[in-house]
């Protein structure tokens, strides 16, 4: 399987990311984030635009418990 390179958190300026971009930050793999969204019980919940699955990187942020600058 190819391994994706991310960006490092901290340099990431859009308001949302992937699935996979958001598991890399998490530490988690792709399908628990997919179950988060399902029974909408994890630490992050998505946004869906367009059917697709969008991670806020602030709420990922307040997750790892960084403070807002």
């Amino acid at each position: 399987m190819k391994q994706t390179e991310f960006e490092p958190l901290s340099l990431v300026t859009r308001p949302t990311v992937s699935t996979n971009q958001a598991a890399h930050y998490l530490n988690l793999k792709p399908h628990t984030l997919h179950c988060w969204a399902v029974y909408q019980n994890g630490a992050v919940n998505p946004r869906r635009v367009n059917g697709r699955l969008h991670w806020a990187i602030a709420d990922i942020r307040r997750a790892l418990g960084e403070v807002a600058a």
